[in-house]
């Protein structure tokens, strides 16, 4: 890396501010998960396609692995790890316990952010809506149907 490609960057990951210098090529999931230890943010696909390196970017559901960590300056982050408060699970994440919807947990992270990014939207979705919002999220495990419960368990006021 020459320094000609490095640029130092500020964001806000889970309420605590960094302040990192990156290679302007860095992918945002490499700085995450290999640089700041956020591992719940998984590799997959690493061409946007999969969804487990889903976090939320100012409240949106983003693919950490084709957007550049540059962009993410100035940007507030929740990853899977700040989605708990006080040791509490969020009322997506006890969803997708009551629902069944956790088998491996490779794609439960980006699907509980982009579920809670839904949730923070105060929208009503339809049930193709939901469909349409989870099917950037590949799962091999279970089938869909419990997700989809416990995606409109969220929803539910």
């Amino acid at each position: 890396m020459s320094e000609a490609n490095m640029k130092k960057i500020n964001m806000i990951v889970n309420d605590k501010t960094y302040s990192i210098e990156v290679d302007v090529k860095d992918a945002l999931l490499e700085v995450l998960r290999d640089r700041l230890g956020f591992t719940g943010v998984k590799c997959g696909c690493s061409v946007g396609e999969c969804g487990a390196c889903t976090v939320l970017i100012d409240g949106t559901a983003v693919n950490t692995c084709i957007y550049l960590a540059v962009w993410a300056d100035g940007k507030k982050i929740t990853t899977i790890e700040g989605v708990s408060k006080n040791g509490k699970l969020s009322k997506v994440q006890q969803a997708y316990i009551d629902e069944g919807a956790v088998q491996c947990g490779f794609c439960t992270p980006g699907l509980v952010l982009t579920t809670t990014a839904l949730v923070e939207s105060g929208k009503k979705y339809s049930d193709e809506e939901i469909k349409r919002e989870i099917s950037g999220h590949l799962c091999r495990c279970t089938g869909y149907q419990k997700i989809f419960r416990a995606v409109k368990k969220s929803l539910e006021k």
